[in-house]
């Protein structure tokens, strides 16, 4: 053989070996990635514990129900619950929890504002539908002149019953005062109704003691009462006043948050709500 012929041989055979060590690197190569996407896979993602304020039901039964589909979700739930409306937005802005949920937007704005903090409305869970009741009269027209007609102290919503009283012709507000209205802002009240001004969480407590109490349908349920079977009058537009879930601005975009917003906007919950409330809740979502 010649010494040409030789070197094209060795030159083939180089040729040959190269392609097959290519080919063995590139199975290696394949066999690592398919071993590393299978040791992530097979890690299990750390599970984030989120606590969430709230004050009764049926705040507490969509936590209640979003929790397990929460640990789907790498997310366990903790749920604290509270006795007043004031403990759920401190804890809140002391990061003592990562979110609430039992207030409408006027009432976190009033908050921040007093409290110069940074709580942020996630998602709109739920409309209560604001009602009034009498434990003595069976229609508003019964209502006598000088009645007491007990309304909650807080700003938000105490105008808030001011405008519904409004709205089914009891009173007169000041033209464009809206849901800020005080009793200063009444300009004509002809039966000369007295609004007494008390704690949100007492309202159904003062039923006994007055003619007439405003209040949400949660506070009137443990008392057999719903809008709309025994309210005398109701709020005309409650969207203004949905119930959200509430976070800060600092985790409102938080994966955890995000998912407890998505959870608690679920189907299971809007079923909850045909189920169980459908008297005196609707969905707001």
């Amino acid at each position: 053989m010649s010494r040409k012929n030789n070197m094209k041989t060795n030159l083939k055979l180089l040729t040959l070996f190269a392609v097959v060590m290519l080919l063995v690197a590139g199975c290696g190569g394949q066999k690592q990635a398919a071993s590393e996407t299978q040791s992530k896979e097979a890690t299990p993602q750390k599970e984030v514990t989120l606590k969430v304020a709230t004050l009764i039901p049926p705040m507490t039964d969509v936590l209640d129900i979003v929790k397990p589909l929460l640990k789907q979700d790498g997310v366990n739930l903790e749920i604290v619950v509270l006795s007043d409306n004031i403990q759920p937005n401190n804890a809140l802005a002391s990061h003592e929890v990562d979110a609430n949920f039992f207030q409408h937007a006027p009432f976190m704005q009033q908050y921040n504002e007093s409290n110069k903090s940074d709580l942020v409305a996630v998602k709109p869970i739920y409309n209560a539908i604001y009602g009034a009741y009498s434990k003595k009269y069976k229609n508003i027209k019964d209502l006598p002149e000088g009645a007491t007609i007990a309304i909650a102290n807080d700003p938000a919503n105490t105008g808030r019953s001011l405008v519904m009283m409004e709205q089914n012709g009891l009173i007169k507000l000041k033209e464009g005062v809206g849901y800020n209205a005080t009793q200063a802002d009444i300009i004509e009240n002809k039966k000369k109704f007295v609004f007494k001004e008390v704690d949100l969480l007492m309202l159904a407590r003062s039923l006994d003691d007055v003619d007439m109490a405003a209040m949400y349908p949660a506070y009137a349920k443990p008392l057999g009462l719903t809008p709309k079977k025994d309210a005398l009058i109701t709020e005309k537009d409650d969207t203004h006043f949905a119930i959200n879930l509430v976070a800060r601005k600092d985790n409102v975009d938080s994966d955890a948050i995000q998912k407890l917003a998505k959870r608690m906007t679920g189907p299971e919950v809007r079923k909850f709500f045909e189920d169980n409330y459908k008297d005196s809740v609707v969905p707001a979502f």
